[in-house]
């Protein structure tokens, strides 16, 4: 079976047992995992490898070394995700990680090795070095190739690129597909669907200064609240301390990893500041260092600060970040002479579609999985390079679920089919920038409830701007879902009268231990926005 259509093909309906939104790690390896004999279609805005996946540099977090034990991952976890984390998703997350990685690499990733046993890293907040890396700095790339080739020689996988997914289908409160139109072109085509899996990545793109690729528009998240799925935790966005200060959208990431060698990090003043804002200096928490940065940079005349790749040495330089190192030369930097000019930029989504530990979300025969879904793993900040490791552990459990779902009924078949058309939402291109200069300056890094009322106040008037379209410009489509998704991440943070991990109020500086709980907001069956709370899950898996 041919893997790839192009976007000119005719307005259609396509009958599958499987419609999974996304191909980034997250929905590559489910399909992986799924029934070979069943029919599965891939749907992707944008070329097949074009996803978060691929830009990711740092590693995979695994507890392979001999000194380590997923008890002891599961303990940096929960300690970076700032008593956020629902335990057992840790537990899921670390005790099976150790296995999905070893299946990888049967798949035929290859990691970087030493004396022919793997060479591991260390990243920021971990107490070990446990972090497996690919050609240095390129271990999305290589992630994605493995599984990108593996899907391409399935042949019940077909990949659908330059199609955007643009309403999930509901009948009875059940999910039975998905609604896309093609890039460019806008031909509508229907998806029809016994289980959807929505693995659409993270939501960098609202913010005006970002990491993530383009396509990063919250789509996902956009989709699954408009029929109704809960959302948890969107209030929690991480910020990556440091991507170069350099022109140009999305901003490159300069890895963790660079500090983990012993890089370090410079005020204006030529001066090393980390340890005043906490132990571990370099090694703090991503939170602790994003804001570090963040607060030097605005005590300094020329809004400057720098991370010095000297201390690792030319030779180790070139040998650990070769990649980070051309694209530095090619920009005009030389980090072998001199500091390098970093600022921090949104990164990574904690939160996203609410889901149990097999990815089931609160509507039938709807999945979610990866940086869009939220199984209360990452808590309140991340640990560094537990996304890569999220998608290949939540993508197999979500697969093994997906395949005890039932073929939908021939009354469903048939709702499917006569779903409501034309329903596609769409806002002015133009409000795209509006959006990502809001969210930057009032939901960014440091926050206050003043400014989060500002915020949610002109999303909600920019969203009177959605209407329906019958086949609306992908840039159009985008505008809607990065206006509701900004709406919806105001309100969690409205909601979150305190400061803990990525989220920091000045009008609450303080963590608060009644605040130990995770924030809910969906649509209610009226219509309108609800936000609750339910409290973090702390008992074990056993």
């Amino acid at each position: 079976m041919k893997t790839e259509v192009s976007s000119d093909a005719p307005a259609q309906t396509i009958r599958c047992r499987y419609a999974i939104i996304g191909s980034g790690i997250a929905g590559l390896w489910t399909a992986l995992h799924l029934p070979q004999q069943d029919a599965i279609a891939i749907i992707t805005k944008s070329a097949v490898r074009e996803s978060s996946t691929q830009y990711a540099q740092g590693g995979i977090a695994v507890a392979l070394p001999p000194s380590d034990s997923p008890e002891l991952h599961e303990q940096d976890t929960l300690e970076a995700g700032a008593g956020l984390c629902d335990k057992p998703a840790v537990e899921v997350l670390t005790q099976e990680g150790p296995q999905v990685v070893e299946e990888l690499i049967s798949y035929g990733a290859v990691f970087d090795r030493e004396d022919g046993h793997l060479a591991y890293g260390r990243e920021a907040a971990h107490g070990i070095s446990r972090i497996v890396h690919a050609h240095g700095d390129s271990t999305g790339e290589e992630v994605e190739r493995t599984a990108y080739d593996a899907v391409r020689e399935a042949p019940n996988i077909t990949i659908y690129q330059e199609t955007a997914a643009a309403e999930l289908l509901v009948a009875d409160g059940e999910c039975v597909g998905v609604e896309a139109i093609a890039v460019p072109g806008g031909e509508v085509t229907r998806f029809i669907a016994d289980v959807t899996l929505v693995a659409t990545g993270g939501v960098g793109s609202l913010y005006k200064y970002s990491t993530n690729p383009p396509v990063a528009t919250a789509d996902g998240i956009a989709l699954a609240y408009r029929v109704g799925a809960a959302l948890e935790d969107l209030e929690f966005i991480q910020f990556h301390p440091t991507a170069l200060a350099d022109e140009g959208y999305p901003k490159f990431l300069i890895s963790e990893a660079v500090r983990g060698e012993g890089g370090k990090l410079l005020n204006a003043d030529g001066e090393q500041f980390m340890s005043r804002y906490h132990p571990r200096a370099e090694m703090a928490p991503r939170d602790v260092v994003a804001r570090a940065v963040y607060s030097e940079m605005l005590k300094a005349a020329n809004n400057q600060v720098y991370l010095d790749f000297r201390p690792l040495g030319t030779q180790r330089m070139r040998e650990r970040f070769p990649g980070i190192l051309d694209e530095l030369h090619q920009r005009g930097f030389i980090p072998e002479q001199q500091p390098v000019p970093i600022t921090p930029v949104a990164h990574y989504m904690m939160g996203g579609i609410a889901t149990d530990l097999h990815g089931q979300t609160d509507i039938g025969r709807l999945f979610a999985c990866g940086e869009c879904a939220s199984y209360g793993v990452h808590g309140a900040n991340r640990l560094a390079s537990n996304s890569l490791l999220d998608g290949l552990v939540f993508g197999k459990r979500s697969a093994a679920a997906m395949a005890k779902i039932q073929p939908l009924s021939e009354t469903l078949q048939e709702q499917a089919v006569a779903c409501k058309q034309n329903h596609i939402l769409a806002a002015p291109a133009d409000l795209k920038p509006q959006i990502q200069q809001l969210m930057w300056k009032q939901v960014g890094i440091i926050r206050d409830g003043d400014g989060l009322d500002r915020a949610q106040a002109q999303l909600e008037e920019w969203s009177k701007q959605i209407a329906v379209s019958p086949s609306p410009a992908l840039a159009e489509l985008e505008a809607a879902n990065m206006c509701q998704v900004g709406m919806l991440m105001a309100a969690a943070a409205l909601h979150r009268t305190e400061s803990r991990g990525a989220h920091y109020r000045t009008d609450f500086p303080d963590t608060n231990k009644a605040w130990r709980k995770h924030v809910i907001v969906h649509r209610s069956p009226a219509g309108d926005l609800a936000v609750s709370d339910r409290p973090v899950d702390a008992s074990t898996t056993d």
